[in-house]
């Protein structure tokens, strides 16, 4: 028995979880959905390979707290990739959990009815069951890795993944995404400095042991292999913006002293729009025209982009929230993200297929 004067002595309960096993038996992957994963998972590797010369643009809303918003977003968007596959690569951004600087609302898995309820196991169905039915039509899938047990009951509907600036630094972040079966970038540090990542990156590639969870929900030491497929993504830092063309070659310098491929992902959002998401069509542009210019280590684009523009506080009433509007960061609306990527298609069409690559 656990001694009460010594141990959790400031924890109020236990609660039970549901397995991965038994999540992943009550909603079980669908044909469709797998081959959604294992053909997107392809694709993304081969893009950053420069198999595949397409652009790479993981978008969507900063964060999901509305199930049909989010699926109205992926059947535009699953048209909109149709429209662009020649030369864009889309992967929808389904981010469920939110990390917090101090307090606010923890994201669709921790809080699914935003009322500090954190009805966990009922965030984890409704997260599995959007994954699915956004793989299902076809629409490949991205989100942050933040919990490191949360990978186990929703991984496998992933394509892309990201470590943020936050847990950059995390070892625990490390050695999770190290076992990914996904691709996954990592941000630089808030400072906006590079040696985070970087060195994430240099983790990431080797073989880890860690503490975590099986399939069955027992505590197990967990064996990687290294993941091969991680890479940088650029989001600015307290100094401003760092998505032009210096900050990219100094990126590119910094990766090639460590060895690594050049590989570079923009996110247009955070301090490289200066927080403001109505800059975030103008940085894409920015990227566009250096890849015209002559660039080859930048492979992809972030954008934060839901049905409607701006944000939204949540309200007392649930009721009132606005159909479509983020409840974290603001975003840009579906027009505006409809016609930005059209734009990028028609400036690269041409220039793509011609880029070569930069070895490290």
């Amino acid at each position: 028995m656990p001694d009460r004067y010594l141990e959790d002595l400031n924890v109020e309960l236990f609660e039970p979880l549901i397995t991965p096993e038994d999540l992943k038996g009550t909603l079980p992957l669908s044909p469709a959905a797998r081959t959604t994963v294992m053909n997107s998972r392809a694709i993304v590797r081969r893009v950053l390979d420069r198999e595949d010369r397409r652009l790479l643009l993981v978008l969507g809303p900063c964060s999901i707290h509305d199930p049909a918003a989010a699926i109205d977003y992926a059947r535009r968007l699953r048209a909109l990739a149709a429209r662009v596959e020649d030369t864009l690569y889309l992967v929808m951004r389904v981010y469920f959990e939110k990390p917090r600087t101090t307090t606010g609302w923890k994201g669709l898995v921790n809080d699914p009815r935003m009322d500090d309820s954190f009805h966990i196991e009922e965030g984890l169905h409704v997260a599995r069951r959007l994954l699915l039915d956004i793989n299902e039509i076809g629409l490949p899938t991205a989100t942050e890795a933040l919990d490191p047990i949360s990978p186990q009951y929703l991984q496998d509907l992933i394509a892309w993944s990201a470590i943020g600036a936050r847990t950059a630094e995390s070892q625990t972040h490390r050695e999770m995404a190290s076992g990914l079966s996904s691709a996954v970038g990592f941000k630089n540090g808030t400072d906006g400095n590079l040696t985070v990542a970087i060195n994430a990156l240099r983790s990431v590639s080797r073989p880890h042991r860690f503490l975590g969870i099986n399939g069955r929900g027992e505590v197990a030491v967990i064996r990687t292999r290294g993941n091969r497929y991680a890479h940088i993504v650029l989001r600015g830092g307290a100094t401003g913006p760092n998505y032009d063309s210096v900050h990219v070659l100094l990126c590119e310098q910094a990766l090639a002293a460590a060895g690594l491929r050049a590989n570079i992902m923009v996110d247009c959002s955070h301090a490289n729009s200066n927080k403001d998401p109505g800059l975030q069509p103008a940085v894409l542009e920015d990227v566009a025209r250096q890849i015209a210019a002559g660039n080859r280590s930048l492979i992809g684009v972030m954008l934060e982009s839901n049905l409607e523009a701006g944000s939204q506080p949540i309200p007392d009433d649930r009721t009132q929230l606005r159909y479509g509007v983020s409840v974290t960061d603001g975003c840009i609306d579906w027009d505006r993200t409809e016609r930005a990527l059209l734009a990028v298609r028609d400036q690269l069409r041409d220039v793509l297929p011609r880029r070569g690559r930069i070895e490290p």
